[in-house]
């Protein structure tokens, strides 16, 4: 099913929204991707509304007319989410794009969801106040988009994912009313937690217009290791260790070999960090107030890593280094992508099952004749498992593979785990979710879609799998 726009249609949001509607041949090739594989969706038309009373108009119109609308953000997703994939309208909200306050005495944020996430940490860092969730594509996702898909980064291993900062939201519903979700408060029990329904719902749901986000003071000192293993097992392993020792890192990253060697020669300041016989790495981040502790707890971490078969440990001594490690960890995806399309799995598993799931991968790898790059939140047992289309023949990768991959999530699900920690189910992950859930549950999604979007109009065919208009 695809949707085209009558001319009377296009008339109406030219007439709304003047100069911020893309029709046809007009329409930038950016708006028809976002990170999925190779994926091309266009839209019939996209538009660039600048408020809520301007959405809202956009989504009674719609609704009204049956049109199909699909919320976009900066794109930047790994599971289709924002891709127009039944045409219809493409609703970009890239032009609501303002900090609205920073509410120091509160610890506060109110934002518009067009908001570059690493401009809203720095904005709100200027007046030492801190916004943790950092996902690996922070300098130029959106703040909606985190809304959107639940974002979480290697912060979260401590701070936890975007859902535990969220206080309240506005939103448009599918038939252009408008309401907020919450209070701006941090305890809440008035009512069903709407706030956090639409958290994570994929724009599926409803548009959100306006955040509030609470904000911690920003930590003032931060320690950062690298820690080489001769075994990506064993890294796994020494994560459970760290944990329950009683430390908890603001980070800790797992990168395998080629993610580093796919990665280092896109980073002009990579350290030489492999070799022969490193199979994997840690980045393990501390931070805090206190910088005797953080040294203290460092220690102990390298006590605790040295009972593995790894080698010589490197401690980032200046804020410059620190970058340079982080910035190689955050441009794994990106420079894969440059190798090869590939298909990412965003599988999570309780933290100390993590061995267990790098080693089924591997076991897949061997059955399905595939290569993987595989990296992530290793603190929050969330392993992104890139499969790499490299050489493999079309057959393989559109029938073959989704037998692996089905396979590979049937065991995260048996380890206590499911099959998305961060990028959601979007339009790739759909096939699969009969096994994060039964039938029971399932329906019970579908009721709720239905309560909010009865006719189906809003990103359709995502999270669930669309069955009739």
């Amino acid at each position: 099913m695809t949707e085209g726009l009558e001319e009377k249609h296009i008339h109406f949001f030219k007439q709304l929204l003047k100069g911020r509607v893309q029709t046809g041949t007009d329409i930038d090739s950016k708006y028809a991707s976002d990170h999925t594989e190779d994926f091309v969706f266009y839209p019939a038309a996209v538009l660039k509304p600048e408020t809520t009373e301007e959405v809202s108009a956009i989504m009674k119109y719609c609704y009204e007319n049956e049109l199909i609308v699909t919320p976009s953000g900066a794109r930047t997703g790994l599971s289709g989410g924002a891709l127009a994939n039944y045409g219809g309208v493409l609703l970009s909200l890239e032009r609501m794009n303002k900090i609205i306050q920073i509410d120091e005495k509160n610890h506060q944020v109110i934002t518009e969801p067009g908001v570059v996430t690493e401009e809203l940490q720095n904005a709100v860092k200027a007046v030492g106040l801190f916004y943790p969730p950092d996902p690996a594509s922070k300098g130029s996702c959106f703040i909606g988009g985190n809304i959107a898909e639940n974002s979480g980064g290697p912060k979260a291993v401590k701070y936890g994912v975007t859902k535990d900062w969220v206080l309240n939201l506005e939103v448009v519903l599918p038939n252009g009313d408008v309401l907020w979700t919450g209070a701006n408060v941090i305890k809440n029990a008035t009512g069903y937690n709407l706030t956090q329904l639409v958290i994570g719902s994929e724009g599926t749901l409803a548009v959100v217009t306006k955040i509030v986000l609470r904000l911690i003071p920003h930590p003032t000192h931060t320690l950062l290791l690298l820690v080489p293993f001769r075994s990506g097992v064993e890294a796994c392993e020494a994560v459970g260790k760290i944990f329950m020792s009683g430390i908890i890192p603001s980070g800790l990253e797992y990168m395998d070999r080629d993610a580093i060697l796919f990665t280092a020669p896109y980073v002009d300041d990579a350290p030489k960090l492999l070799k022969d016989d490193h199979d994997a790495h840690l980045i393990i981040e501390l931070d805090g107030f206190n910088p005797d502790v953080l040294m203290q707890e460092c220690e102990k971490i390298m006590e605790l890593v040295a009972q593995f078969d790894i080698d010589e440990v490197l401690f980032a001594e200046t804020d410059a280094q620190k970058e340079s490690l982080w910035r190689l960890r955050r441009k794994i995806g990106e420079c894969v992508k440059t190798h090869s399309i590939y298909k990412e799995e965003d599988t999570v598993v309780p933290r100390n099952e993590l061995p267990q799931l790098l080693k089924k991968v591997k076991e897949l790898e061997k059955k399905y004749g595939f290569k993987s790059v595989c990296y992530g939140h290793a603190g929050d047992g969330n392993l992104h498992v890139n499969i790499i289309k490299d050489n493999l023949d079309d057959d393989t990768w559109n029938n073959q593979l989704p037998h692996a991959i089905r396979e590979l999530f049937t065991e995260v699900v048996r380890l206590g785990g499911t099959i998305s920690g961060e990028h959601g189910i979007g339009l790739v992950q759909t096939p699969y979710m009969d096994l994060a859930f039964n039938e029971v549950g399932l329906n019970l999604m579908r009721t709720i879609k239905q309560a909010f979007d009865p006719k189906n109009l809003l990103n359709p065919g995502k999270i669930l799998p669309i069955k009739t208009r």
